[in-house]
């Protein structure tokens, strides 16, 4: 498998796994502000979309066929980080959907050396490759699918990629709080603190 190709690996499983946090929530989950800035998974995942649209679009020359209201200059600031009531979550996914696929098709399209203007970064920086961009997006999604799991096990307790994943230790919830407890008497003991 070319470089290429494992980025695009990365960046499409990331997607899903973005898309997936999503996964069995009611609408007030899926949308309410957990953080003190306002983070929240639908505003993640337009905000993935968004951003995709713009890098895999407007940098190489291919902007998608839609215009994105919070992307206009008169638009409230990070409109894009979270859903109105009037934008319902299947229009998210599906902005999502149709953000992977114009990227897809950009990247399937170009090579690794094809060239791009970032026209939102420094004067120094704006000139990018398309290796450049793939690396950007592998890192931005999975920065966000970061704060998303944290959201959702904040919601839920809901911990991982997916249900059952090797990645995590199993334990009862049981052993988990008593994990937590000995972690937080660490914090203390470290802290000067009983």
């Amino acid at each position: 498998m070319d470089d290429k190709a494992v980025l695009h690996r990365y960046l499409r499983t990331r997607r899903a796994d973005l898309l997936g946090k999503l996964d069995g929530l009611g609408e007030y989950d899926a949308r309410r502000p957990l953080t003190p800035t306002g983070t929240n998974l639908l505003g993640l995942v337009k905000h993935v979309a968004s951003v995709e649209l713009g890098y895999f679009g407007v940098v190489f020359g291919r902007p998608g066929p839609r215009a994105l209201p919070w992307d206009a200059n008169d638009a409230e600031p990070d409109a894009d980080m979270w859903a109105t009531p009037d934008e319902s979550r299947q229009q998210i996914i599906e902005l999502h959907h149709f953000s992977a696929a114009h990227s897809d098709a950009t990247i399937d399209a170009l090579p690794l050396d094809a060239t791009g203007i970032v026209p939102w970064w420094p004067e120094e920086r704006r000139h990018v490759t398309l290796h450049q961009i793939l690396v950007h997006m592998c890192v931005e999604t999975a920065q966000h699918l970061g704060h998303a799991d944290i959201l959702r096990e904040l919601i839920d307790g809901s911990a991982g990629q997916r249900p059952g994943d090797p990645n995590l230790t199993t334990r009862t919830a049981r052993e988990w709080a008593a994990h937590r407890a000995r972690i937080d008497a660490a914090a203390r003991t470290a802290a000067g603190g009983k």
